[in-house]
């Protein structure tokens, strides 16, 4: 897999066998700013506890840990990931973050291991299929649902695993994702989300659930 240069000039990469690139082509770095960092109000919170499914090129943790070193804040995090990349691959991926990218520099070093902790923070990875894995449960004050599409990976976009995830955040909590398709949606609704419909940089819309109440089952 090569570099590919998004239009706010950060780097993605293609995956044969989705199909798709890790990112949009309007930008990584954007996407990860504008919806999964602000759209979930990660950047206010005071004590950020983030679960993200799909960790891909790390740009969104990156993106988080940025923010929190800025605010002086400690950075929970922790990340379902089922084809974790080599850190020869993720090597190639740079940020214009300073900050995260000197933490980064230190994870690459012991690249892959299930935890690594620091004066920053903590990050996590539960290797493995979100469906499968075992989540914590009223943690998160944030979701990152950020795996490939529904259409070539409809797993992580099913409503067991909306479920999990619903029950995975504190009541209030935010689950933020690039996904606007209609049966995605009705799922997240089901699962004990309130949905919002927000604007999207290059696209139509994003999506934002608020978990408000226990999921069914």
């Amino acid at each position: 897999m090569e570099p590919i240069l998004t239009q706010d000039g950060t780097p993605t990469l293609f995956h044969p066998g989705y199909g798709e690139t890790y990112h949009p082509r309007q930008g990584a770095l954007l996407q990860a700013r504008r919806l999964y960092l602000e759209k979930t109000l990660t950047h206010l919170h005071p004590a950020p506890r983030v679960l993200e499914v799909g960790l891909g090129l790390l740009v969104n943790f990156r993106t988080t840990l940025e923010s929190a070193l800025q605010r002086g804040v400690y950075l929970r995090y922790v990340a379902v990931e089922k084809e974790p990349l080599p850190k020869e691959l993720l090597a190639q991926i740079p940020l214009p973050l300073p900050r995260a990218e000197a933490v980064m520099a230190g994870i690459l070093k012991a690249w892959p291991l299930e935890r690594f902790q620091g004066p920053w923070g903590e990050l996590r990875i539960l290797f493995g299929k979100v469906e499968e894995v075992g989540l914590p449960q009223n943690w998160a004050t944030a979701v990152y649902l950020d795996p490939f599409s529904p259409r070539v990976n409809p797993e992580p976009w099913s409503f067991p695993v909306l479920q999990k995830l619903c029950r995975a955040l504190r009541r209030g909590g935010r689950l933020a994702t690039y996904s606007a398709q209609g049966a995605f949606r009705r799922a997240l609704k089901e699962a004990g989300f309130a949905l919002h419909r927000v604007p999207a940089e290059g696209k139509r819309e994003w999506t934002v659930g608020i978990a408000l109440k226990a999921p069914p089952g």
